[in-house]
């Protein structure tokens, strides 16, 4: 009995590897214009029972090839209704309906009062004596130091010694466990005009400092996706010694404005062209996204770029007046998360500055909103639990 059910189980698998096989070359005899050998399209669709889902299927092998059938279905069927829409479009002409606009986070942004206006005269005399006038009037030629937090480790160092390779007339300083405090003073005495601080945690770099000299602002960041030169992939070749372009990208608002004015303040004012380098700062849903590209012209008309690092991403934290002091420092602007509630307003697009008087309007005009009846309701349902107390403790005594 056992050599005769050995033989039925050895004809059943070879009926199966049968017919695995002969339906293997029909699914070869299908052309790619879906035409068979003898010229009659198969099927467009699986005639599957209502209900029924690809997932039900046991066998993996047929799983999948049914699900790369349904999905070349699904495409072709897109593919023609794209097709039929261009041609309608085409008939129409000038009468054809306009294309619906996607609705992204950046289209449907909450419109801010605090757009910086190139003409007004406002933004034209707060640019003539905030900190930043010496440098955009030439008086002064920027010198930049840079340093980390104490004990730093290996990446935070060669993110430090690439920055300098990036940023002119820049130079880098070990901590040595100095306090900012200490190290500001030094700076301003050695006519440094700005100072770079790269904080790290778990050896990763996370975050920015970036101090004004003498007399501010001083901004903190939170650094994010750090990429060094050697992680990119397709880079180019070591940068060279000429002065990069710098190029900044929607800084719109009041405080966008100050950030921008800021960046610029670290590069020198004349680029050298030849170098073909140049160091971009694009702010975008208020993610400052910094990379560092060389111009390659290909012929007179095609231009490409090559990146060659490194690259971060920055998130601003909070904006405060004069240098580095973190106990007695006045803040400009912090980042609260209970400001950012819609998604479509973005914080160097909406500079918000809370102060107690906001908070307390807010928590008055909370109050204020209770009505009448549902104070005396309120009212009514305390005194019911108060004697409702009473009688439990009258009833409890001997």
């Amino acid at each position: 009995m056992a050599k005769a059910g050995d033989k039925s189980g050895g004809s059943g698998k070879k009926g199966l590897k049968r017919k695995a096989a002969t339906e293997e070359s029909q699914e070869a005899a299908v052309g790619e214009d879906g035409t068979t050998e003898s010229g009659v399209q198969p099927p467009k669709t699986a005639a599957f029972p209502p209900g029924f889902s690809i997932s039900e299927i046991k066998n993996k092998q047929r799983r999948h090839l049914m699900f790369t059938r349904w999905k070349q279905q699904q495409r072709k069927e897109k593919l023609a209704a794209k097709k039929k829409l261009k041609k309608e479009r085409e008939a129409l002409g000038d009468k054809a309906p306009p294309k619906p606009v996607p609705k992204t986070i950046d289209n449907q942004r909450v419109y801010d009062e605090t757009i910086v206006d190139p003409n007004d005269e406002e933004v034209a005399y707060d640019e003539a004596t905030d900190e930043f006038a010496s440098y955009f009037n030439r008086q002064t030629s920027p010198k930049i130091l840079i340093t980390t937090s104490d004990r730093p480790h290996g990446r935070t160092v060669r993110l430090c010694e690439q920055l300098s390779t990036v940023i002119p007339n820049s130079h880098v300083y070990y901590r040595r466990g100095l306090a900012l405090k200490k190290i500001i003073p030094q700076c301003i005495s050695r006519d440094f005009t700005d100072l770079i601080v790269i904080n790290e945690d778990r050896k990763i770099p996370n975050g920015l400092i970036l101090s004004h000299l003498p007399n501010g602002p001083t901004a903190h960041f939170k650094m994010s996706s750090v990429r060094l030169r050697k992680e990119i992939k397709r880079r180019g070749k070591d940068p060279t010694e000429h002065i990069p372009e710098i190029i900044l990208n929607n800084f719109t608002t009041r405080l966008g404005h100050s950030i921008g004015r800021m960046f610029a303040s670290l590069f020198p004012h004349n680029p050298q062209f030849i170098g073909r380098q140049v160091a971009t700062f694009h702010n975008q849903r208020d993610y400052i996204f910094f990379r560092f590209h060389r111009y390659i012209f290909k012929s007179e008309k095609k231009v490409g770029i090559q990146e060659l690092g490194p690259r971060f991403t920055l998130k601003l934290r909070s904006l405060q007046k004069g240098t580095f002091d973190s106990k007695y420092g006045e803040y400009e602007w912090v980042h609260k998360v209970t400001v950012n509630k819609l998604e479509s307003r973005f914080k160097l697009t909406f500079p918000f500055v809370l102060s107690w008087n906001m908070w307390a309007a807010e928590k008055y005009s909370a109050l204020t909103s209770w009505t009448l009846p549902s104070l005396l309701l309120l009212l009514l349902l305390l005194l019911l639990l108060l004697s409702r107390f009473s009688r439990v403790r009258l009833c409890a005594t001997p």
